[in-house]
């Protein structure tokens, strides 16, 4: 067995109503005025509403950033970090999917360190601690209340660029499964989708050690068995709940072993077509998965086992039943099939390919990938 390091840094809150414990966490990070980030859609459906009565009927102060969209960028960065700082805010609480909070971390190192968030990119170039951040997630999908990671839209580049440092990790997140259950199914399909190829991808990567294998191991088992419930039907309690811990066991496990090709892949073609990143990963990952076959140790086997729609085990597996079981789940969860679907072109696919060659997380793909690769796996995604 390798080598290997982990650690468990924060403080995570899961259960039904667990949102009243929010004034004490931004008590524990000693603020009394904070900075909400969120987005105009959680703003018409009442849920930031709903933060931010909590957070003031504690006598605390919220000032609030809503204009985060899908693939946050540079500008947004800069827009949300002139705010924290003209309000005199102390803390961040992000609210949302992974686009507002990766504008919190964002946010969170240049209010500290200042400059452009564009200095900070690639592995640990962030210096020290930055802005106290309390993630609520209202989506099973990203796990970025427990990832050490932002993933920021550079549109002068087309390039998604990720600053990737443990010091961006939020102090706290609080897990209420009532905050995705009045999610449509057309945004609890593709983020449940991203959720489980987080562990997938961490499970088959090269970094993998125990301590990830165990961590996404019950995340697919989480999330197979109940994914299709939970898209069926939002308000089943017992499945939500079962999508948001798993998404956060998936995170967890990806911010120590890394993923593989389906996320490489998928931040370029967010980045020139601006396709949603849970339908981006889910159109590509059983082309990645037919390319890493040759490369299966025996896993493929455990996967299909979580994810199969009977939870029955087979005697005679072969790697492509998980490509097919994976096609089946998608279309019956109503993803698009194909890039092309979606608006993707053979023009910017050589663009895409050197962008996606870029990614730490091809490196720890279980099988080796070149530039050629990369180009024929989007033609085959088209």
């Amino acid at each position: 067995m390798k080598n290997f390091a982990f650690k468990i840094p924060q403080n995570i809150e899961f259960g039904v109503g667990s949102l009243k414990t929010l004034p004490e966490k931004i008590r524990a990070v000693k603020s009394e005025h904070v900075l909400l980030v969120s987005d105009r859609g959680l703003e018409a459906v009442g849920v930031v509403k709903k933060i931010s009565n909590i957070i003031e009927a504690q006598g605390i102060v919220c000032t609030q950033f809503l204009d985060v969209i899908a693939n946050p960028t540079v500008d947004i960065v800069n827009e949300a970090t002139q705010l924290y700082k003209d309000s005199g805010a102390a803390a961040i609480v992000a609210l949302g999917g992974g686009s507002s909070m990766d504008v919190a971390k964002a946010v969170g190192v240049l209010a500290i360190f200042g400059g452009e968030i564009t200095e900070y990119e690639g592995f640990d170039n962030v210096p020290g601690s930055i802005v106290p951040i309390i993630a609520i997630p209202t989506t099973a999908g990203t796990g970025s209340e427990v990832t050490a990671s932002a993933v920021i839209s550079d549109e002068a580049r087309n390039y998604k660029l990720s600053v990737i440092s443990y010091e961006l990790l939020p102090k706290y997140a609080i897990l209420d499964p009532e905050l995705i259950m009045s999610l449509p199914a057309s945004i609890a399909a593709p983020t449940g989708v991203d959720a489980l190829i987080h562990a997938i991808e961490a499970y088959l990567s090269t970094n993998a050690s125990p301590f990830t294998d165990a961590m996404a191991e019950k995340a697919m088992e989480l999330i197979g068995k109940n994914i299709r419930r939970f898209v069926a039907n939002r308000q089943d309690a017992e499945a939500a709940s079962a999508m948001m811990i798993g998404c956060t066991f998936a995170g967890i496990s990806f911010a120590w072993a890394k993923l593989g090709n389906v996320h490489a892949m998928s931040h370029p073609v967010s980045a020139y077509y601006h396709v949603a990143h849970g339908v981006a990963n889910s159109i590509l990952l059983p082309v990645v998965l037919e390319f890493n076959a040759l490369a299966d140790n025996g896993r493929y086997k455990k996967i299909y086992d979580y994810i199969h729609e009977t939870n029955k085990n087979v005697t005679s597996f072969k790697a492509e039943m998980l490509v097919e079981e994976v096609k089946k789940l998608t279309a019956q969860l109503n993803i698009p099939q194909s890039l092309s679907e979606v608006g993707v072109t053979e023009e910017c696919i050589q663009e895409m390919a050197e962008d996606a060659l870029k990614s730490g997380n091809v490196l720890v793909n279980p099988r080796q990938t070149t530039l050629r690769d990369l180009v024929e796996l989007y033609k085959k995604a088209l």
